[in-house]
């Protein structure tokens, strides 16, 4: 018509109008509003938290690095009035590591420990605000006597990896250098130049991770942005009625999807502003992070806040397009019109394609990606479930027939909406999908990060180590370690370095020098395979492969050496005895094998050499409680220096356990938005559909009829889509395993996991609906305008 204007100026208002649309509809209108702004904000909130993890992880990694003192391999300076001596004394508490150290100043001007205001004096304790509680709490009342100095202190944030790391520093006046007490004049990191990055496994188990945990993030904000669909096409049919055009209709929608994304924005930020405040009281893995240390990377926060408007506008449009909005009314071509096939196969072909020029191009070593096409291909092959799934479930529910009442209420529902349904479970089905494929490839690069120790369990199952003791307080710690219920000795050791007569120390730098091992025949018959023993006896132990290990030949029989402690502080002369018999070795519980010379305490009296170290290895009663705890208590009653460890067959590389930790925490995180997604989704359609239940139960359906027609309509679609997310899954995780190299291995223990969570996650949803459920099935459901 004449007048009218331009299309691009009368946009703005359209836009502005949708606004207003969304902001109104009485109390009906408001919730589905708040619903939605809810349910942006929540996934809002996760991605502001993943774009703060380089914040956490360098925070983290500074604090770590500026609380350094165990400068290992190099050069300590000499004793002045600004060195300090640093003590390791690590333990452990049942499931907890703690992290110890004991400081003894040698000057006024001795540094401090990040964290602290003054170093502790000698007999006093300074902890971190976990261990403190920890302390006081009757569960660690059996760590008391461990460390039962008067707490003078906290340690500040400054000196902590975490707010929830357990850790103290002890103060001491009975060190003295040498051995594994060290002389520092500052803490810190020395500079080794650029670090190295993470190995092409590594990054690809990192690279996976990220898309595999963020993907169903946004597809539960594409989700949130369409509830309360059909009251919307609603208010659109009222425009087509009152003279607006089809396209103005979707400029319309587009006005309220910026709306709702500009509401789920700021509920998000708000979110993640409150959730940073308790997020120090969480610890997942051995993890924890402060408050101020989530601080969202710029760019991507930026990112992230452009993206999601711009995703929701096109989510919007994308799903007028099954809806014919018509001034009488809103058609959906649902029952005439069959969802395509072929172009929804093209997602998951494609990723695949991208993939597979990448196989077995990767490997620990060697082998760099190109990381774009990595997430390309996972991304289209992940998306490509999203595609298929509401496929799938329209081809099956309309094959569906008979059952009982309730099975009949959810396949009718079903087939006349499908795509609601499926769009409820698609983050679930992602995120197993994605599970599925890391778990496939984690449970096989394992084997690569996890080392055989060695270590025989069958024989002992701790030892205890403790350097610069004297024969008195050796066999004082080992009658002490010995009184818990439970507990055997195995081995008693104690050992000295054997140098030629007048030989200085250490000529050459990582050269290991001979040892000289002393105890009772049980003992040595632990590190040796003897003929014969009885005390007096000295057998001598050539290494096993010089060649490889660099070892010394033990000295030979008659010949004078200086048995020197491993401080090199004391020496004593001694002559090898001329009847010393020739031994192999032989590994002992700790997976070592010692070369040198082993004497019996008749041979070489260990109270001749006023310093010995000891090493001492026990076998535990696995059905006496806490045994290890009371084994660490009195190697603690003893001297704070010794050493307790448990064995283990195993151990992981650090880099790819805190990998695998990091992944746990996404995983809880992510699951848990999902639950909420299908069960702020499951409301809503119940909300919409609360007229039609009630006039059900006004015809005499009984609530329970309801209840499973409610548990059947989430459990299809889930089932659907866990039989596709595993198929999905496993091709991906035989493309990752070909890509790495690695042999083609099926755990169906973690599938079948992953799969019983998931449905785990439905029930639960599904149990938590049930009372909204009953509340609408009430005679004013009736009710309407």
């Amino acid at each position: 018509p004449a007048g009218r204007q331009p299309g691009p100026v009368r946009w703005p208002r359209e836009l502005l109008l949708g606004a207003r649309m969304a902001a109104s509809g009485g109390r009906q209108g408001l919730l589905r509003t708040g619903m939605a702004a809810v349910g942006v904000g929540l996934g809002v909130a996760l991605l502001l938290l993943a774009v703060s993890l380089s914040a956490m992880m360098d925070a983290r990694s500074d604090r770590t690095s500026a609380r350094n003192d165990l400068h290992m391999g190099r050069e300590q300076p000499p004793a002045s009035a600004a060195t300090l001596l640093v003590a390791d004394a690590n333990t452990a508490y049942r499931d907890v590591f703690i992290r110890g150290r004991i400081l003894q100043p040698e000057g006024p001007q001795a540094p401090v420990p990040p964290g602290l205001t003054r170093l502790p004096g000698p007999g006093e304790l300074v902890v971190s605000p976990r261990l403190a509680d920890l302390l006081d709490s009757p569960e660690g009342a059996l760590l008391r006597p461990r460390l039962p100095q008067p707490v003078v202190g906290v340690i500040d944030a400054a000196g902590l990896e975490g707010p929830n790391e357990y850790a103290f520093y002890l103060g001491s006046d009975q060190l003295s250098h040498g051995g594994t007490v060290t002389r520092i004049d500052r803490f810190g990191e020395f500079d080794t130049g650029p670090s190295e990055g993470l190995d092409p496994i590594l990054l690809l188990l990192v690279v996976i991770a990220f898309v595999v945990l963020l993907l169903p993030v946004a597809v539960f904000i594409a989700s949130a942005i369409r509830f309360g669909g059909e009251q919307r096409d609603r208010r659109l049919a009222a425009l087509r009625l009152v003279g607006a055009d089809a396209r103005m209709a979707r400029r319309v929608a587009a006005g309220e999807a910026l709306f709702l994304s500009a509401l789920g924005l700021v509920a998000g930020v708000v979110f993640f502003l409150v959730g940073r405040q308790f997020v120090e009281l969480l610890t997942l893995q051995g993890l924890s992070v402060f408050a101020e240390d989530v601080r969202p990377d710029p760019a991507l926060a930026t990112l992230t806040l452009l993206a999601v408007p711009a995703a929701s506008v096109g989510v919007t449009l994308l799903a007028l397009r099954r809806v014919v909005i018509e001034p009488l009314g809103v058609v959906r071509r649902s029952g005439g019109v069959t969802r395509r096939l072929w172009w929804r196969l093209v997602l998951p072909v494609v990723g695949t394609g991208l993939l597979i020029p990448l196989m077995r191009g990767i490997g620990e070593t060697e082998g760099t990606f190109n990381q774009i096409q990595v997430v390309a291909g996972v991304l289209l092959l992940l998306i490509g479930v999203t595609a298929l799934l509401p496929w799938l479930v329209e081809t099956v529910v309309h094959r569906l027939r008979g059952g009982g009442l309730s099975w009949q209420l959810a396949i009718r529902r079903l087939q006349l909406d499908s795509g609601t349904s499926a769009r409820m479970v698609n983050g679930i089905a992602i995120a197993v999908a994605g599970g599925i494929a890391l778990q496939m490839l984690f449970a096989s690069v394992a084997d690569n990060y996890t080392e055989q120790t060695g270590q025989d369990l069958t024989r002992a199952q701790a030892v205890v180590n403790l350097d610069d003791v004297d024969s008195g307080t050796a066999r004082t710690l080992v009658q002490r370690l010995t009184t818990p219920p439970g507990v055997t000795p195995v081995t008693s050791l104690s050992y000295a370095k054997l140098r030629a007569t007048g030989a200085a120390p250490d000529p050459e730098q990582g050269v290991p020098p001979s040892i000289l091992l002393i105890g009772d025949c049980p003992s040595l018959a632990e590190v040796a395979n003897l003929d014969r023993c009885a005390d007096g006896d000295v057998f001598v132990v050539p290494p096993e492969a010089p060649e490889v290990t660099g070892e010394p030949d033990p000295p030979a029989p008659g010949q004078v050496v200086d048995v020197v402690s491993l401080d090199d502080s004391t020496r004593r002369s001694w002559t090898v005895p001329a009847n010393a018999r020739p031994a192999t070795p032989r590994t002992d519980p700790s997976g070592r094998l010692h070369s040198g010379i082993l004497a019996t305490p008749g041979a070489f009296e260990a109270g001749q050499l006023p310093k010995l170290a000891l090493s001492v290895h026990l076998r535990l009663d696995p059905t006496a409680p806490d045994t290890i705890e009371l084994v660490r208590n009195a190697a603690a009653d003893i001297s704070p220096l010794a050493h307790v460890a448990a064995l283990q067959e195993t151990e992981t590389t650090n880099r790819f356990d805190g990998i695998r930790r990091g992944l746990y925490a996404g995983v809880v995180a992510t699951l848990s938005l999902l639950a909420v997604s299908l069960l702020v989704s499951t409301l809503e359609q119940l909300r919409e559909r609360r007229r039609l239940l009630a006039v059900l139960v006004a015809f005499g359906t009984r609530r329970s009829t309801l209840s499973w027609s409610v548990l059947w309509q989430a459990a299809i679609p889930v089932v659907l889509g866990l039989v596709l997310a595993i198929i999905i899954g496993v091709g991906l995780g035989v493309v990752l395993l070909k890509m790495t190299n690695e042999q083609v291995r099926l755990d169906w223990s973690s599938i079948a996991g992953m799969s019983g969570l998931a449905l785990s996650v439905v029930l639960l949803v599904t149990g938590l609906s049930l009372p909204a459920l009953w509340r609408l099935l009430r005679p004013g459901g009736l009710r309407t305008e």
